[in-house]
């Protein structure tokens, strides 16, 4: 058992109360986690991070094929998602037999706290191609599917950059002020993510209502394939939602010894690793390639966006001037240039024939 040897106090103006015990380590290192030298809340099972390593390893390569079989590019997303989750239980298992190493320590947790965004980015993405394609206006609640998963992904990466500075201050050897900072940031961050998820949610049941009404009014058999991968999303969703109240029950209880879910390995196994892998499962045998076919299930790539968009443009310049003729009662030859000789000289704009001659 890990031996106590140095004890460091508060200054004598304060309550002379330890604030944390350098303790000689034990087993592979591990001392216990008030100790000032600990780096992980509890002892890491190695077992468990070779279980997951192996898991997350399987979806991840699993990834890697469909996408390829699929030809569907977006699923990088994904597959960074589920590599993330890979090397933060593979620095797990190291770290549990070098638990005194802060790097492992410190890029396993980092890795486990933001790979979750990843997968929260691929189910934006997924979504806005589903409306894409299956959704005759290509809109819902007058946001375009095009722009859908542009917007929200944004919107994920903003809460990941709020979680990545929370997640970077609860270093094992910061300060107690440090690791409050952090938590409080850190919490921040996973509370956007959720307010996003609910207002994603939102579009996508909307967007199932409009197009079942569609299908109804036409007389149209109701499509399967579209309405699996849906309630895939929904079920991703929840998984995701699951483990952030997780971690806002973990971290609003606080980090001292008392609260038992930052110090028993078994809460984030169960309440974070569990979920994300079974959203990751689902997102493996629904996979978006199996209902997104055909050329009209991708967006268009951003040159011919461009050039639609810049087309659409002079359409609307030329429909204005038009409208602009009309209500000033001249004609369109009145703005065709006079075809003039060389020795001909201009001298005024009705010759020009941009004023019309009375």
């Amino acid at each position: 058992m890990a031996t106590p040897t140095t004890i460091y106090s508060r200054p004598a103006t304060t309550t002379p109360t330890p604030t944390c015990t350098t303790a000689v380590p034990g087993h592979h290192g591990y001392v216990p986690p008030d100790a000032c030298n600990a780096n992980w809340a509890y002892s890491p099972s190695f077992a468990a991070a070779i279980a997951f390593s192996i898991l997350f390893g399987i979806l991840t390569l699993s990834q890697i094929a469909l996408a390829i079989t699929y030809r569907k590019v977006f699923c990088w997303v994904m597959i960074m998602g589920c590599s993330w989750e890979l090397v933060s239980f593979i620095t797990r298992a190291l770290g549990s037999m070098n638990q005194q190493s802060q790097p492992l320590a410190f890029a396993s947790s980092l890795l486990f706290l933001l790979a979750p965004l990843w997968i929260n980015a691929y189910v934006y993405m997924t979504a806005g191609r589903l409306i894409w394609t299956f959704h005759p206006e290509r809109t819902v609640m007058r946001i375009k599917a095009i722009n859908m998963g542009k917007y929200f992904v944004w919107l994920d990466i903003l809460s990941f950059i709020v979680q990545g500075i929370g997640g970077t201050m609860l270093n094992p050897g910061a300060s107690a002020s440090t690791m409050e900072t952090g938590k409080n940031i850190y919490m921040t961050g996973v509370g956007i993510q959720e307010l996003f998820i609910i207002l994603f949610t939102g579009l996508i049941v909307r967007f199932q209502m409009e197009v079942s009404r569609l299908e109804k009014a036409q007389g149209l058999k109701q499509a399967e394939t579209w309405r699996r991968l849906a309630y895939a999303l929904y079920a991703v969703l929840l998984l995701i939602t699951t483990r952030i109240i997780f971690r806002l029950v973990e971290f609003s209880a606080g980090i001292e010894t008392s609260n038992p879910l930052p110090y028993h390995e078994v809460y984030p196994l169960v309440l974070d690793a569990f979920p994300m892998l079974m959203a990751a499962l689902i997102l493996t045998v629904i996979h978006p390639g199996l209902v997104l076919k055909g050329p009209d299930s991708e967006f268009p790539p951003r040159k011919q966006r461009k050039a639609e968009k810049k087309a659409k443009k002079a359409e609307k310049k030329a429909l204005k001037m038009h409208k602009r003729r009309e209500r000033n009662g001249w004609s369109h030859d009145a703005y065709l240039p006079v075809q003039m000789s060389n020795e001909q000289p201009i001298t005024s704009n009705v010759e020009m024939g941009v004023i019309p001659k009375n």
